[in-house]
């Protein structure tokens, strides 16, 4: 099945305060956020965002240049349904993060919870990778957590990848600086209880 077609059916089927990965609030990503020390007006893009509530507390918090990219358009149009009147305030690209060309120096910080790891291939890691190197500004804030090397195998019926900070801050390289990483005991609408790693690295700004 297409990645396309296994997510809509996924957010077409399921509410999505029920699915896994569930955050009421995304208070790790609002805290790594605020640690790059970037203004409110910083341009910020959300991948694999689609239904999350992280832009619910981006939009609280003050901040107002948000991008939503998602692959899939029923978890866009998820979360627009429920923001309401300031769906306006966001701006929501539907597309695959590993084909899609997003423009050059674009965002001054990204953001990925639980996209990466779902990359099981070294062409599609290589395709995100080079979308970071081109869309995030000199001297930007790179933000992926993906599930840690003791957290789940699958995630939605779909195999990932699991990885240590090092490992992870190795699939992006040199132009990377490591700056901080952290684990999160994410807690599942079920009970379940899933180990993440958060990584925060800066791009160079040569």
């Amino acid at each position: 099945m297409h990645p396309e077609t296994h997510w809509n059916r996924v957010y077409s089927t399921k509410p999505t305060d029920t699915v896994s990965w569930f955050q009421q609030h995304a208070t790790q990503s609002l805290q790594f956020i605020r640690a790059t020390g970037a203004p409110v007006t910083a341009s910020i893009i959300d991948v694999g965002g689609g239904a999350s509530t992280l832009t619910d507390d981006l939009l609280v918090a003050g901040y107002r240049n948000i991008t939503v990219l998602d692959l899939s358009g029923a978890a866009l149009a998820a979360a627009k349904a429920r923001l309401g009147v300031v769906v306006a305030d966001v701006k929501w690209i539907e597309a695959d993060i590993t084909a899609v060309e997003l423009p050059q120096h674009a965002y001054d910080i990204w953001h990925d919870r639980a996209v990466f790891h779902f990359l099981t291939t070294t062409e599609a890691r290589q395709a995100y990778v080079s979308a970071v190197l081109r869309a995030v500004k000199p001297g930007g804030h790179v933000i992926v957590a993906t599930f840690a090397e003791d957290g789940p195998a699958q995630c939605s019926g779909l195999p990932v990848m699991r990885y240590k900070a090092d490992e992870l801050h190795a699939e992006f390289g040199q132009p990377f600086e490591l700056v901080h990483h952290e684990r999160e005991d994410h807690h599942t609408p079920s009970g379940a209880t899933q180990k993440f790693i958060y990584c925060y690295c800066r791009k160079s700004a040569l």
